[in-house]
């Protein structure tokens, strides 16, 4: 019978508790290294450090598969790490999408504002991006500039302001990032025990389960599963040609707040604020009020997807990143076991909450 473990407390002082050769997978989603919302566990350097990729090394079975989530700035100094940890790098998956929000500096308004210069209001933006209310709020987002404020023309949010100042025209159009679309996911694998056959039957590890995450296309079999993921937004179909093609390639959207807060019924809300609508301005990101507090939950789908793709039939899945549980519930739906570790004891409850969730709802399946 499948097992559910989620531990509190440091990865570094945890794993060494596992045995050797015992963990079929790891399917991870590790501190980006960022500084994300000011949050210390976004900071740490953890997500680089060679020591916990080489416990991660220790404990999965010969050939056993990595896969760890990172950021696009980020992403090389992890992948580094778990490669002078003794893994195989095998690939990167891409996850594509269209909800991210550029977390860019208007230059042109940072000089105006610098300079002590007021900027002329000459229009008002009618693009709903930019007025969307706030959860439990009626008071809208600037985007751009990370500025609140009222409806109608005195709204700040929704003004268009041109430059006041002759440098902040010379630099009118100019940002400082571009915006977010993908995240990469390495793909690495534990050194086999002579071939790909031999380690396969003597641990079940090795290979990664090409048919069970093939694409349903219409065709007889289904697409073969590609290192490229889409969240099946309007605006990523429309950088495929022809009509139907982004169907061959697995798609799944951003998590929404039902799968979010599934099994946290008895939780209290708490405001935390959304990831994609973040803005330069920390103190200036769009609020929501969820059961589920974790900024960036991924959606079970994809975690489910990414479990089936590298878990043998009955093994075990560690997540030393634990967070909310998303790949723990991912892997109580698809039948696999699972030991989490995270630092946070309140996520720590949260992820414990979704995998029974997740468990009950697989066991009412059978």
């Amino acid at each position: 019978m499948p097992f559910y473990k989620c531990r509190c407390g440091d990865s570094l002082s945890l794993l060494p508790t596992l045995p050797d050769s015992s963990i079929d997978a790891i399917v991870t989603d590790p501190p980006y290294e960022l500084g994300f919302m000011g949050k210390s566990w976004d900071r740490s350097g953890i997500a680089n450090n060679v020591q916990l990729w080489r416990e991660c090394l220790r404990v999965l079975k010969p050939g056993g598969h990595l896969l760890a989530f990172s950021g696009s700035r980020t992403y090389h100094r992890m992948t580094c790490a778990i490669e002078d940890a003794g893994f195989e790098v095998r690939d990167q998956i891409m996850w594509v999408y269209a909800s991210g929000f550029p977390k860019s500096l208007n230059v042109s308004k940072a000089i105006d504002k610098a300079a002590g210069a007021e900027r002329e209001v000459v229009g008002v933006k009618s693009d709903p991006r930019y007025l969307r209310p706030r959860n439990n709020s009626t008071m809208p987002m600037d985007r751009e500039a990370g500025i609140e404020g009222g409806h109608g023309k005195d709204n700040k949010a929704a003004q268009i302001t041109a430059p006041a100042t002759p440098l902040a025209k010379q630099w009118a159009g100019w940002g400082t990032a571009l915006k977010p679309a993908h995240e990469p996911i390495c793909v690495a694998r534990k050194p086999l025990i002579g071939t790909v056959a031999a380690n396969v039957i003597e641990h079940g590890t090795g290979a990664i389960n090409i048919d069970a995450c093939r694409v349903a296309t219409g065709e007889h079999l289904g697409r073969w599963p590609a290192n490229f993921i889409h969240d099946g937004s309007d605006e990523v179909l429309a950088g495929f040609p022809g009509e139907g093609s982004a169907s061959r390639f697995f798609y799944c959207a951003k998590a929404g707040r039902s799968d979010r807060d599934e099994g946290l019924e008895g939780f209290e809300a708490k405001a935390v604020y959304s990831e994609a609508a973040a803005t330069p301005m920390r103190d200036e990101r769009e609020q929501a009020f969820r059961r589920n507090s974790h900024p960036t939950v991924k959606p079970t789908s994809l975690m489910r997807y990414l479990c089936r793709l590298i878990t043998p039939p009955g093994g075990t899945i560690l997540d030393p990143f634990l967070g909310s549980g998303s790949t723990g519930k991912a892997a109580a739906l698809e039948g696999f076991s699972f030991i989490g570790i995270d630092l946070d004891a309140d996520y720590v409850k949260i992820a414990k909450a979704r995998i029974d969730f997740a468990k009950k709802h697989l066991d009412a399946q059978q």
